[in-house]
């Protein structure tokens, strides 16, 4: 049996290069340097910039874009890169805000994308919660991806979700997965009586919820509103017994993951 792969270039944020299939998926495109972003009447603060150039990450076959209304998500280097591949999936709202560019994937609904292998790679939209119980209207819609086809391993792509329920939900409906890329960092900004992302500790959780022998984290570093990092996240999943499984990359590092047996 031939083992199945996935590449998962982190590129900073909750940027990366994913490689599944022979097709390269980009996640939340963030190339922006360092620097203040406006929201509204407050502000996020980047203080490193990409691993990489946008020009050194292209082509690319699809953006999986979480969400558009945050800049830590989606900034102005990053929307200039929708423009340049041919497939961004995406939210009814970012449609709304990013016109044609965006195609909708609602929950649960799905899409194939055709494999250099002839094969395909499904790609299903699944629910985010971007913040505590009742924050949805301040915070604004979000969605994340499951990754799934012949041969190749599952993979979940979190979005900014802080709701274990949240993974429950996912866990029951698609059953377990080989591969979670889950956007961490437990972000806390004034918008909300609690953390937007994962705490370092419910990263552990979902990870066992899914059943993911594989976890590569992703949006822990590199703005100021992130509240925990990478020595949170290596002490939460080695309390949980789990160290194991996380996969903690460097900025610019490719991890290489294969699921399966020889």
């Amino acid at each position: 049996m031939t083992r199945a792969r996935i590449t998962v270039q982190y590129l900073g944020g909750p940027t990366a290069l994913v490689e599944i299939g022979g097709l390269r998926l980009l996640t939340d495109p963030t190339f922006d340097p360092p620097g203040d972003h406006p929201v509204g009447a407050r502000k996020l603060v980047k203080t490193a910039g990409p691993a990489a150039a946008a020009d050194e990450v292209l082509p690319a076959d699809a953006v999986l874009l979480s969400h558009d209304q945050h800049p830590d998500n989606l900034d102005s280097s990053g929307r200039i890169v929708l423009d340049a591949v041919p497939l961004v999936l995406s939210t009814a709202s970012a449609r709304e805000r990013l016109g044609d560019t965006v195609t909708v994937l609602p929950n649960w609904a799905s899409t194939e994308l055709p494999r250099p292998d002839g094969g395909v790679l499904r790609v299903t939209g699944v629910p985010a919660q971007h913040g505590p119980d009742g924050t949805e209207h301040l915070v604004g819609e979000v969605t994340g991806f499951v990754l799934e086809g012949d041969g190749l391993p599952r993979v979940y792509v979190s979005g900014d979700n802080a709701s274990l329920d949240v993974v429950r939900a996912i866990a029951d409906r698609v059953g377990p997965v080989d591969v979670a890329v889950l956007f961490a960092g437990a972000a806390r900004t004034p918008v909300a009586d609690g953390p937007l992302t994962l705490t370092s500790e419910h990263a552990a959780e979902a990870t066992r919820i899914l059943g993911a022998a594989h976890v590569v984290p992703l949006h822990f570093e590199h703005w100021t509103h992130f509240t925990e990092g990478a020595d949170t996240l290596v002490d939460a999943f080695a309390a949980a017994g789990l160290a194991d499984r996380l996969h903690l990359p460097k900025p610019g590092e490719r991890v290489e993951i294969a699921v399966g047996e020889d």
